[in-house]
Formats: C-alpha cells, structure tokens, sequence
C-alpha cells in the first residue's frame, strides 16, 4: 500500500484524507493536535506544528513515504516543497517556494515579469512605509497569511498606522504589504499543472463583504464574465504560473477586474483554493475530481482533466451580515439544488475574517442558485 503524506489536519484538509483513503492509500497527517479534526480519520496522526519541516522530514523517510501534498494551506506548502525536494518527490522546486507564499515576493516577481499586479510597497511596525506616488484608498495586508485575515481598506492617511500594525501582528514575519486599491469585480482561477502544463479548470465570480475587511461570502462557478475578458484572464494566469514556477499541482489566483476592463492579479495560492473551491465546486460544474487529480500528481501520476460537464456550482456563508441564509440552511433538504448545508456555530458575528464564518450551503444547478429568490 502506497503511503501519502497530508501536511495539516484541519477541517480543511478532511477532503484529501478521504479521497486519499477512498484511493487505497496510507494517509499520514502532521499537525498541532488542538483543531486537528484529520487525527480521527487518517491511518496515522502525529502531532508536529506544519512548521517543523526537518522534523516531518525525519519522519517521513522513516515512513518511506510515496508523495506529499495538502491542500487550502499556503504555510504548509513550504514544509510540502522541502520534504519532497529532500526525497526525490513530486512538487514544485523549493527554491521558489517562498515567492508563492509571501505576497511581497510574488508582486516583485511579478513586476519583473510583467504580469499586471497592484502598485505596492513593503511595511513594517519598525522601519515604517514609504508611500509616496500612492493615491487612496489603499490596501493592507500581512505579507504571508490566507483567509483575508488582517486585510483592511484603508480610506484616510490617519487610519493608516493602525492598519499596518493590525497586519504586522497576523502576520509570521511580522511585515504587511500596502498597495493600491483596485476597484472591481473579484474572480479566482482553479488550475492544476504537472512537469510546467497548466491546466484552467474553473474560473470563479466572488461576492465579499466589501470595505474594510473584504471577506468572502460567496464563489460561483462558471463566472458570469464575457468569454474575451475570461480568455484574458487565462493568458495572464498562465504567464503569472509560469513567472511563479509552478509546475506541479494546484493554483488558485486570485485577479480583479476593473469596469474598464483592467485585469489585475492580486495574488497566487500553489495550492487549491479553500472555502470549497477546490474541493466541491470545481467537481460541481466540471465533473473533475480535483482532489483525486492533486493527489495523483503527488504521486507521480497524471490525467490531463476531463470538463466535460457544464453546471453551476457555489457555496454561501452564514454570518452575522448574511443571516438570511439561517432558515434555507436549517431547511436545506427542501431545496434539490442544495448538496450540502451546515451550521458551525451558533453564534452569528460579524466578519473580519473567514475564521468568523458560522455555516454555509453547497449547491449545485443548471443556472445559478440565487438566494434572493428563495
């Protein structure tokens, strides 16, 4: 029995342990026990931080594993690079990891490389900023978090300072990039890539709360863009993929479209996107099994993808701004579009991040499911 290794154990990592385990595999998960839903369905748990790479590469040439992999997590893909370039396994180089996981690594590469990209800068709580040539409103960010954790819209140069000390304290490196706001729709491109081909799975329409914190409420998929902006989109991603040396696996790129039609990349996740993208809607509206597909590559394994299927998909999230949703969830069995529904929390808050979320709903249908409607 061939041994996978899964680097994190969250929920968010649930759906890799079962496809892996419904695969035939041995599935080993490392991660903090605090959180690490994954420990009672893997074969074998061990309770190491996902940053303590030298020592999950101890224990994993001790296991003799056949691939690595994980999904929805940028931290972990440092550990996944680093054991697998060590044991002569299936990932993207480890040289270049950092550059996919710190957002101000990526804007440099990216300028190098002309991919289109906000005009930014780095920050610290120390050195300060410069920002001259900027124009508000500007945005703040940590330089190497996901989640929209610490992203804030900043309107007035006196809020500035606070944003970026907000930032800095989410972030590991304890640095936050500002760059310029751009206005416009938000979409992100669902890829998988082995030995340097890319292929577009999905493109997906976003809606989020907006100003200040700009958390995701909710994914579409397919966008609702024209087919000459969406084509666009595909050649930028596939230029950014390539400036970023992604070569196996997952990508999620995250872009903005301007009403002018200006397309911007934000950032690039090697990895699948999280909030069910990957996971659920990808399948959804293609019929490709995404994680089978990242998990295969892990492997060594490859299936170009097979889209043939058209349907739409998405996925809505309760909170305190969205609570509306609360009887279509509680009643969710009434709707035949509605795959999934789930309430994680009681409570129902407002967001400033995704970690304040308290439920969602999955679909899928022939047109989008609008919830207004209901």
């Amino acid at each position: 029995m061939k041994k996978i290794a899964i680097i994190g154990a969250s929920y968010l990592q649930e759906p890799v342990v079962l496809k892996a385990k419904e695969m035939g595999l041995y599935t080993i998960c490392f991660a903090w026990a605090d959180g690490a839903t994954c420990a009672n369905i893997c074969d074998k748990f061990y309770d190491i931080s996902i940053i303590e790479k030298e020592q999950i590469l101890h224990v994993c040439q001790q296991e003799k594993i056949d691939g690595i992999t994980t999904i929805a997590s940028d931290t972990a893909i440092l550990t996944v690079n680093y054991v697998a370039s060590h044991m002569g396994l299936v990932s993207n180089p480890y040289v270049y990891s950092k550059i996919c996981t710190n957002k101000y690594l990526m804007r440099q590469c990216f300028m190098e490389n002309n991919i289109p990209s906000p005009l930014f800068t780095i920050a610290d709580e120390k050195d300060g900023y410069d920002i001259n040539g900027f124009s508000f409103p500007l945005i703040v960010k940590p330089t190497d978090r996901s989640g929209s954790r610490g992203v804030e819209k900043v309107v007035r140069i006196e809020d500035l300072n606070d944003a970026v000390k907000r930032a800095c304290n989410e972030s590991f490196e304890h640095k936050a990039i500002i760059e310029e706001f751009i206005s416009g729709c938000e979409i992100s491109v669902e890829s998988i890539s082995f030995e340097g081909h890319h292929n577009i799975l999905q493109i997906t329409d976003k809606v989020t709360t907006g100003a200040p914190y700009f958390v995701e409420l909710e994914h579409h998929q397919p966008s609702s863009l024209p087919d000459d902006i969406k084509e666009r989109v595909r050649m930028i991603v596939l230029e950014a993929l390539d400036a970023l040396h992604i070569m196996y696996g997952a990508s999620h790129s995250e872009l903005k479209i301007t009403d002018d039609g200006i397309i911007k990349v934000i950032e690039i996740g090697a990895r699948m996107g999280g909030d069910f993208i990957g996971s659920n809607l990808v399948p959804l509206s293609t019929g490709y099994d995404f994680v089978k597909g990242v998990i295969e590559i892990a492997l060594g394994q490859y299936t170009p993808p097979d889209l043939s299927l058209k349907k739409h998909s998405g996925v809505y999230f309760l909170c305190k701004e969205t609570e509306k949703l609360l009887p279509v969830i509680e009643n969710y069995k009434q709707y035949p579009e509605i795959i999934e529904a789930r309430i994680t929390d009681t409570e129902l808050r407002n967001i400033e991040c995704s970690g304040d979320r308290s439920g969602y709903l999955i679909y899928q249908s022939l047109e989008k499911f609008n919830i207004e409607k209901q």
